[in-house]
């Protein structure tokens, strides 16, 4: 699992900032599924924006500690309905300061 520091969660702040969200959360729980779906879309874009839509009665900060835990990515921020994931890949794009 990725560790990050306040500068690093600052700058990946600002490049998620304008991206649209990837991945959506439903009613469901969290199922197989939806973490090989946060799992693909990290291997494929490094950082990327869930949506908890309006029907999701799990907490927020459950969700994105399951998420980060399952895909050995790191949270960026939460805020509100969104959580920002991050997950170096194998050759990064994004260079963290």
């Amino acid at each position: 699992m990725v560790t990050l520091t306040g500068k690093q969660k600052r700058y990946l702040r600002s490049l998620g900032h304008h991206l649209q969200a990837v991945v959506m959360v439903g009613r469901d729980d969290i199922t197989p599924s939806l973490i090989r779906a946060v799992d693909e879309a990290l291997t494929a874009h490094e950082l990327i924006k869930i949506k908890l839509q309006e029907g999701c009665v799990l907490d927020r900060k459950e969700v994105a500690e399951t998420l980060s835990k399952n895909c050995g990515a790191a949270v960026a921020q939460i805020l509100g309905r969104t959580i920002l994931l991050y997950r170096p890949a194998k050759e990064p794009v994004i260079i963290l300061p």
